[in-house]
């Protein structure tokens, strides 16, 4: 790659009656801050995942849990050498893995490639935390012999699909290789998603991650982040992603709006942002659509010194008070990370905190290996 490339790629979104379009705003951004902000987004995941494992289905974190968190992450910072294991990556990072490696390789989402990928991570590696529901799939698409790699995800919960971050958890990949087109980040999220998820939400929770991780790639942390404009974007976007097709005519059709709504109204306030009622309102679970807005909440509150957090750093910021929430701590981390890897870049990141990290430099070049196949395709 030539170091003076630039690249054209923020979109912003315009709308016309009912349809919904996308136009390049002509905004130019240097090769070299968007290869960081890919090496940080793939190293966002990683940090997340391996930082927030331990954490796994905790309680919101008390206040003596937190100090310990703090003097983990003050610890793994120093530069002082010391002998401690490497922290484990997840089914989080091992399938983001897949996800990178897939779309390199194939300049795609090829449904049996990452299919088999999928199955192959699993029975190499069972140890790595996944959940019975994705491990029913992958049984049974080997047993299929990947004759039909949607079929299984779609059996699931007497056929309703699961509504599980499983997609959203794995998705950067996905949207650092589609950030310059819309409409084909919507059809590789969809794509990738329903190999183990077909939920309407668990797929529209999918599809605001990657939406969300693609608004940063288009912002340069040095001109700061408007939060307000930041939500209002995915508000716009998602009160199409979530139109009522069916005509169902629900009492909340439009869950993700809802949640982004509420979060547009805390954020951008002085009102009480105590733990316990960010839990409350946006959740810290396993499911999509009380997992995926937090991230994104977890994100857009680090831009601010938070209580019981001593950094400086938004990024870690973001992560740690991500993990402080409880939970699914090592999904909405590894969310989390992956959104604040995209806006910030690899220059935010402790590079003694990542020797600690499971493969950080493999995840690295992955990020990297993306842009050119990126800018390639």
């Amino acid at each position: 790659m030539q170091e003076h490339v630039f690249i054209r790629f923020y979109f912003r979104s315009a709308y016309n009656n009912r349809r919904h379009s996308f136009i390049c705003r002509k905004e130019k951004m240097d090769l070299q801050l968007l290869k960081s902000k890919f090496r940080g987004s793939m190293l966002g995941v990683l940090m997340g995942d391996c930082l927030g494992a331990p954490y796994e289905n905790e309680e919101l974190l008390s206040k003596g849990s937190k100090l310990v968190l703090e003097k983990s992450f003050n610890k793994l910072e120093s530069p002082v050498k010391f002998k401690a294991p490497v922290m484990q990556y997840t089914d989080d990072s091992a399938m983001t893995k897949c996800v990178a490696e897939s779309l390199i390789e194939k300049k795609d989402i090829d449904l049996i490639d990452l299919a088999k990928r999928f199955v192959k991570c699993y029975y190499l590696e069972p140890f790595r935390g996944y959940g019975p529901g994705v491990i029913t799939v992958f049984h049974k698409l080997r047993g299929n012999k990947f004759q039909d790699v949607l079929h299984p995800a779609k059996e699931q919960f007497n056929g309703q699909g699961s509504w599980g971050n499983g997609g959203a958890m794995r998705i950067a990949p996905v949207s650092l290789f589609s950030f310059q087109n819309y409409d084909k980040l919507l059809d590789l999220t969809r794509r990738a998603t329903e190999i183990t998820h077909t939920h309407k939400t668990g797929i529209d929770g999918a599809i605001l991650q990657a939406l969300a991780i693609q608004q940063c790639l288009g912002l340069n942390p040095k001109d700061g982040l408007n939060v307000s404009h930041f939500l209002k974007e995915l508000i716009d976007k998602m009160d199409k992603i979530e139109e009522d097709e069916e005509g169902l005519d629900l009492d909340e059709p439009q869950p993700y709006k809802l949640k982004l709504e509420t979060m547009q109204d805390f954020i951008t306030s002085e009102k009480d942002l105590n733990d316990d009622l960010v839990i409350r309102l946006f959740g810290n679970s396993i499911a999509a659509l009380h997992s995926v807005p937090t991230a994104i909440f977890c994100f857009l509150r680090a831009q601010q010194p938070i209580k019981d957090i001593e950094t400086d750093n938004p990024l870690r910021r973001a992560i740690q008070y991500a993990i402080t929430l409880g939970g699914d701590t090592d999904t909405i981390g590894s969310m989390t990370g992956a959104l604040a890897g995209a806006f910030y870049g690899e220059d935010y990141f402790n590079s003694n905190l990542m020797e600690h990290c499971e493969a950080s430099k493999e995840f690295a070049h992955l990020g990297e290996k993306l842009l050119d196949a990126t800018l390639n395709q």
